[in-house]
């Protein structure tokens, strides 16, 4: 009850109301996924800026991602049930970034048994991560507050593995470091649907952070030799095109790369380089503004160290 207070109190204060809804699209006989908003994330949209998915066996509910609030898990679970009276037995984290995992908790307390790649312990126990929580605390109120916890793994990931759960096997692989140092991917031949994660974006600019581009544009290439009839990205919505929207990931990646070459090698200006570079391509795209100039300076900085 003492979450409920407190939302209460908060809406009081002028805090949003709560109109968000998750509509679960099925994209497989089995299987399905919910969309997150092109957008930052937000008290407003209760930082429901990721996508999360879902398949049912009859062995139970495999879950891939937690959404990027306690309240969005909720909710994903409540349409979970709509469509099965199957428990989430497994939920496996595509990486931990904050609007990927800050539903973990409510899986956690039905039971499920968590996947991630072992590479994700030293974000746990990192200070960004400490501090990113505090910071979203705020940003995200009073949908991410005090009640809301970094959960670890229950099992870390760190060969490719074989789960199966009723029958179905998912295939975990390992593909970072990549857009993180710890991205999985899911495959589930039964039904040819791989969930990517955030190493697919579609319809808005990728989020590069301090990927390792060179790493991500590999991983790409082992997605496509999959060769699966739907990819569920980290951002946007799915894909029966697999390959012609893993072009547009890999195109963005690699202009990066060559626009900030050259002056990374050299040592150049960074503000010169992004001058000279032609962004009429992506201008247009939802979250250019936001995200464009710093993932070509994380490149920048990436190709330095390389």
């Amino acid at each position: 009850m003492g979450s409920l207070i407190f939302l209460g109190s908060a809406f009081a204060q002028g805090h949003p109301s709560d109109t968000i809804q998750l509509k679960p699209i099925k994209v497989a006989p089995h299987t399905y996924f919910v969309q997150g908003f092109p957008e930052m994330g937000s008290s407003a949209n209760q930082n429901f800026i990721s996508n999360a998915g879902f398949v049912v066996t009859p062995g139970g509910v495999v879950v891939v991602d937690a959404l990027g609030s306690p309240i969005l898990a909720q909710k994903l679970i409540a349409e979970i049930k709509k469509i099965t009276p199957q428990k989430v037995v497994a939920l496996i984290v595509s990486h931990y970034h904050a609007d990927h995992v800050y539903g973990l908790q409510e899986f956690k307390k039905l039971g499920a048994k968590i996947y991630a790649q072992g590479e994700g312990r030293n974000y746990l126990s990192s200070e960004t991560a400490k501090q990113r929580l505090i910071a979203s605390r705020i940003d995200f109120a009073p949908w991410v507050n005090a009640n809301t916890k970094l959960i670890s793994a229950d099992v870390w990931v760190d060969q490719k593995t074989k789960l199966t759960i009723g029958g179905v096997d998912f295939f975990v692989s390992r593909v970072g470091p990549a857009h993180a140092p710890e991205d999985l991917m899911v495959y589930v031949p039964s039904e040819k649907v791989l969930f990517a994660g955030d190493l697919v974006f579609r319809g808005r600019i990728p989020f590069v952070g301090n990927a390792d581009s060179k790493g991500w544009l590999i991983a790409l290439d082992e997605i496509e030799k999959l060769n699966p009839n739907i990819v569920i990205p980290g951002h946007g919505n799915y894909s029966v095109k697999p390959a012609e929207d893993i072009a547009f990931t890999r195109d963005y990646l690699k202009y990066l790369r060559e626009s900030m070459s050259k002056a990374a090698i050299n040592l150049d200006p960074f503000e010169d380089a992004y001058k000279q570079a032609d962004w009429s391509e992506y201008e247009g795209m939802p979250l250019f503004r936001a995200a464009n100039r710093m993932n070509a300076y994380n490149v920048y900085l990436s190709i330095q160290a390389e």
